[in-house]
């Protein structure tokens, strides 16, 4: 779905300033409080926007140690099933199937290496996992982020 510079700008503002509201959106942008709001809910109704929840830093919830874990997998039984018992333990923030040497990466936290390895024996008793090896984080470099491909692709539209 196609962005304009407007929802880039809009995205950018709400990005930057969850609790903003469409009002002072409205004004901030110079648009009418019925645009903003119409946008927004395309953009969520496409599947552009996909929250407008708070983001959540584990390290200050007490788990400062981020991992990386590959999983090789059980061929019988697929990944949803893996997927669905992951989803159980609190401390996998994310899971995707990936090609490769393995079957499935898991980003994962933990409180400490010791707490990490806990995490791991949790994760490689998950029902289909064969096997587990895993990269510990030393920093983030570059965070999650979208704002750049927001921008790179209103410019395009815009072009």
């Amino acid at each position: 779905m196609p962005i304009d510079a407007l929802d880039g700008r809009l995205i950018e503002l709400f990005t930057a300033e969850p609790r903003i509201g469409v009002l002072e959106a409205s004004r901030r942008l110079k648009v009418a409080r019925g645009t903003v709001q119409a946008r927004l809910d395309r953009l969520a109704r496409d599947g552009v926007v996909a929250g407008m929840g708070p983001e959540i830093d584990p390290a200050a919830l007490g788990y400062g140690v981020t991992a990386f874990v590959t999983l090789q997998l059980r061929q019988a039984g697929g990944h949803d099933p893996v997927a669905a018992r992951l989803a159980q333990v609190p401390e996998v923030i994310e899971a995707h199937t990936i090609t490769g040497p393995g079957d499935m990466l898991c980003r994962v936290v933990a409180r400490s290496n010791t707490d990490l390895q806990r995490v791991i024996d949790v994760i490689v008793d998950v029902a289909g996992v064969e096997r587990a090896s895993s990269v510990i984080s030393l920093a983030t470099q570059v965070p999650y982020r979208t704002l750049p491909l927001v921008r790179a692709v209103a410019a395009q539209r815009n072009r």
